[in-house]
């Protein structure tokens, strides 16, 4: 029997158990619980520093220092309370995951005995090594000195694992010159920016109450669960996290049946699980499903703000790969695990609010009489379109290359859907004032027993990247695996540069001068309209269409990241104090390094595997053939399957000359572009032969895991 054969064996014979006493563990009961939030702040902090602490996390005041020891010591009691012995500052480097250092809370009192210490010093500030992290220039191998501090916005928490607990805190990461090492600083930095030109806006409007305006998020999760002891048979999903490698499966998702489908008992126990571990830490997941493709599922959770759910989002990720772990599932983010079926994204659902309640893409129910909703609207329109470059360049990276543009993810063409209403609202306001609203009205279903339903005055666009959804927009085109923090960072910066230039427009009229508002609003319409687009996003009618339209179509990464480089963002960054010039330099080289290095390392397992295990697996087959004898089905198939072989062959030496070739292509931009144009399609021409070899080499003698195994056997 082999090893495909006794996994497929496992998981047939494989019974799900109960993993906790779910009456003892409901949700309300546990929320929260590993979290050092508002409930154990007042537990564990004196009133007065309770107090100071809160204003702060609310952004009403910058954090004391005075209270650093106090809230340290609150914070260690609290932590030692639930069995933690070390603590850590952890932080989202530029790799594409997160960090940590572990620190023992023990020290030795001198007398052969040890106490549990935790300062104020050891809560804020903390000091990684930052030589080895990716700094694109902005530090050298000798220069290794970094620090991390403590973002108190996020809330620590802990990391419960079974052989002990470890203090977590949130922090940012920063050089020894001060500069950006992390995707949070700017993020955070952008937060500020558009909050500082929203309130010019509002206060225009008369608001007097709001003092603070942040951004919302709620990132929906799509992901693929496979069974371990299967992909643990695939070294490309082990090393790259996708397959170089398969035939498609005889089924696919033609049927169309997995969506929203009965979730099956193992994925269920391990969504159950997983909800579990979210809600203790906090994280308000809400939503899980069975998504388009065989074993891909949706985990979405509530709005939050953006620092709280960038970092969640992180733990989200991480909590997913260890419950799958323990449920013997491989948890998949990336961006096309499997040719031929649906990739997985995480839709970037965004707003802008008030600190004191107010959703400022709230349309209310007459759209057209809410002029500062329209106001912020307009804004929104004109950042997508001025900034359409920025916004696909901050989505850009290797893995998403595979997923943009095909016939389930938005295009590479940035542009913004409105729905029926609000796409009639901008066409009156174009023309002058809005006057009036479409409405939903009802649904009459002809059956008795069934309600009436509300219709929404607007259908859903879901082939749209940049798509309105009611109170909200929802940035479709955000890759799976990757750190929402610097897609943010892009959009954040790009809406305050048309928060600012409307501010400035708007304090040139006396305040509540609508008759003026309207002028101006109907002007960013009518200069930013083409970013407007209600149909299919799939079609290749629109390309054609955004095209003519002058919309930028960067259609790879190698295409996007050079906006990065421009006047116009070194300009927009700078000025809002996101980036420096030398900290966006450095991201831009960064993301070129990293396409280089993803592509190589999915270069070098091609050929690996392809050397190693599908060539001997043909050639053995062979001779099995050979030992048939000629009978005419034997000489048949063996023609075929040499024919294959010679081709594996040539193709698998132009796959490596090409990849030697990139090499010596010289700076990373122009290796980056050869493994673009050059190396990858050599990487697919050795795909072709072997995956059609697939079809043919005895099923036993195939040392791959196929897809209808990966995809089907759960």
């Amino acid at each position: 029997m082999t090893a495909r054969q006794k996994a497929i064996e496992a998981i047939s014979n494989r019974k799900v158990a109960s993993t906790q006493n779910y009456m003892d563990n409901a949700g309300e009961d546990i929320y929260g619980e590993y979290v050092f939030g508002e409930a154990a702040q007042r537990q564990y902090l004196a009133k007065p520093v309770f107090k100071k602490l809160r204003r702060t996390i609310q952004g009403h005041e910058a954090f004391d220092p005075a209270i650093a020891d106090a809230v340290a010591q609150g914070v260690k009691e609290w932590a030692l309370d639930h069995g933690a012995s070390h603590y850590t500052h952890w932080f989202v480097p530029m790799t594409g995951g997160s960090a940590e250092k572990h620190d023992s809370f023990l020290s030795p009192t001198g007398d052969g005995q040890t106490m549990a210490e935790f300062s104020g010093k050891g809560l804020v500030q903390g000091e990684p090594d930052a030589s080895s992290f990716p700094s694109g220039g902005i530090r050298s191998t000798f220069e290794a000195r970094g620090y991390t501090a403590w973002d108190v916005t996020s809330p620590i928490f802990l990391q419960v694992e079974p052989n002990g607990v470890t203090l977590t805190i949130p922090t940012a990461f920063v050089s020894y010159t001060g500069e950006a090492l992390d995707h949070k600083i700017p993020m955070l930095r952008s937060q500020e920016a558009l909050g500082k030109q929203a309130l010019r806006v509002l206060k225009w409007f008369g608001n007097t109450t709001a003092t603070r305006v942040f951004t919302q998020i709620g990132p929906e999760q799509e992901y693929f669960l496979v069974d371990r002891r299967l992909a643990e048979q695939r070294p490309d999903l082990i090393l790259t996290g996708r397959t170089l490698f398969g035939a498609p499966s005889p089924k696919g998702q033609e049927l169309e049946d997995q969506y929203f489908g009965s979730i099956r008992e193992r994925m269920l126990a391990f969504m159950m699980d997983l909800d579990r571990e979210l809600w203790r830490l906090g994280i308000p997941s809400k939503t899980r499903h069975n998504e388009v493709a065989p074993a891909q599922f949706e985990m979405a959770p509530v709005y939050e703000a953006t620092s709280v759910g960038s970092d969640h989002n992180m733990i989200v990720m991480s909590t997913m790969k260890r419950i799958a772990h323990q449920h013997d599932l491989m948890f998949l983010a990336h961006e096309k695990p499997f040719t031929g079926i649906n990739g997985s994204g995480k839709h970037n659902n965004w707003s802008m609010a008030t600190d004191d309640g107010e959703n400022l893409l709230d349309p209310g129910h007459n759209p057209h009489d809410n002029a500062q909703f329209l106001a912020f609207l307009a804004a929104v329109i004109r950042a997508v379109n001025v900034h359409a470059d920025l916004l696909r360049a901050g989505i850009a990276d290797a893995g998403n290359d595979h997923r943009l543009g095909a016939n389930e993810a938005p295009p590479a063409i940035v542009s913004v859907f409105l729905g029926a209403q609000l796409e009639d609202v901008v066409e009156q306001l174009e023309k002058g004032a809005a006057s009036t609203s479409k409405t939903g009205g009802s649904m009459e279903l002809g059956v008795t027993t069934l309600p009436v339903l509300p219709r929404d005055a607007t259908d859903r666009n879901r082939t749209s990247p940049f798509a309105f959804t009611g109170n909200k927009f929802e940035f479709r085109a955000v890759g799976s695996s990757a750190p929402i923090y610097w897609p943010q960072t892009v959009l954040n910066t790009a809406v305050a540069d048309s928060l600012e230039k409307l501010a400035d427009d708007l304090e040139k009229l006396e305040s509540c001068d609508f008759d003026g508002l309207a002028k101006i609003l109907s002007a960013i319409v009518k200069a930013n309209k083409q970013v407007l687009f209600e149909g299919n996003n799939y079609a290749e009618e629109w390309h054609a269409e955004a095209a003519r339209r002058g919309l930028p179509n960067n259609r790879s990464t190698i295409d996007a990241l050079p906006a990065l480089s421009t006047a116009k963002a070194k300009k927009v960054f700078s000025h809002f104090g996101v980036l420096s010039e030398r900290e966006l330099a450095a991201r831009v080289e960064i993301n070129w390094e990293r396409y280089v290095k993803v592509s190589n390392i999915e270069a070098n397992c091609t050929l690996d595997l392809a050397k190693t295990m599908i060539l001997p697996a043909a050639v053995k087959y062979l001779g099995q053939l050979a030992a048939a004898g000629k009978s005419k089905g034997a000489v048949a198939v063996a023609d075929k399957v040499a024919a294959l072989a010679d081709q594996l062959v040539d193709a698998i030496h132009a796959l490596e000359h090409a990849q030697h070739a990139a090499h010596e292509a010289g700076s990373v931009h122009t290796e980056a572009k050869a493994f673009h144009d050059v190396v990858i399609p050599a990487q697919n021409a050795v795909r072709a032969a072997a995956d059609e070899l697939e079809t043919l080499v005895a099923d036993d003698l195939w040392p791959l895991p196929k897809y209808r195994e990966l995809l089907f056997q759960y």
